[in-house]
């Protein structure tokens, strides 16, 4: 009997504790790691700040209203859901609107194409004609639509502050940010590329919810 007990301990494997030496090892590749992650995030965190526009968020849907065009025709905030939308008020008076309005047009010319939308709202009612507003979007080459507030109801609803303000409103109709002041054609494309990964973060989460609940 004691011979088959010492057989059967020479053919187990002694187990052997972790060295010393293994545990600083293992600790100090742990500390590395999370040393590495916190400054990537640090890193990242500190360029998100600074590439951000100032701007204030908000999370209010955007009001359903028509409003006539330069051109003659209507137009609804509405029928551009799907898309961003930068909706700028402004008027031919406002000096820091004509220093603004290259800029939104050098934006829309870069990005109309990757589905931003941007909608200029003149304070028609303080403007002396159509054609004063026609002659400032001729002599800046504006290409997006041009909507007159004729009785100041866009003005109202949005709960302007003084002009240039811009909303930015995502593609489900929800304003989320604001700018008072004048924008830069790189501050559009930073929140136009915010919004459209919003959205597209959005989407899939959505397709993830709705292929769990088959």
């Amino acid at each position: 009997m004691k011979e088959k007990t010492a057989l059967h301990n020479r053919a187990l494997p002694q187990r052997r504790g972790i060295s010393r030496r293994e545990l600083i090892t293992s600790a100090a590749g742990a500390l590395v790691g999370i040393l590495l992650i916190g400054l990537v995030w640090f890193v990242v965190g500190r360029e998100n700040d600074a590439a951000m526009p100032g701007v204030g968020e908000l999370n209010r849907p955007a009001p359903d209203l028509t409003l006539p065009t330069l051109d003659g025709d209507n137009l609804r905030l509405a029928d551009l859901r799907g898309k961003v939308v930068l909706v700028n008020f402004w008027g031919t008076w406002c000096e820091p609107c004509k220093e603004e309005t290259p800029a939104l047009q050098e934006a829309y010319r870069q990005l109309q194409a990757e589905g931003l939308v941007i909608v200029g709202i003149n304070l028609r009612r303080q403007e002396p004609s159509d054609d004063a507003v026609r002659d400032f979007v001729q002599q800046y080459g504006v290409t997006y639509p041009i909507a007159l507030d004729v009785e100041g109801e866009a003005a109202r609803l949005f709960q302007i502050s003084p002009i240039p303000v811009s909303y930015f409103i995502d593609p489900e109709g929800t304003i989320r940010y604001v700018r008072i002041g004048t924008l830069t054609a790189n501050d559009v494309a930073t929140l136009f590329a915010r919004l459209r990964r919003s959205a597209e973060g959005a989407l899939r989460i959505s397709g993830h919810l709705h292929i769990l609940a088959l």
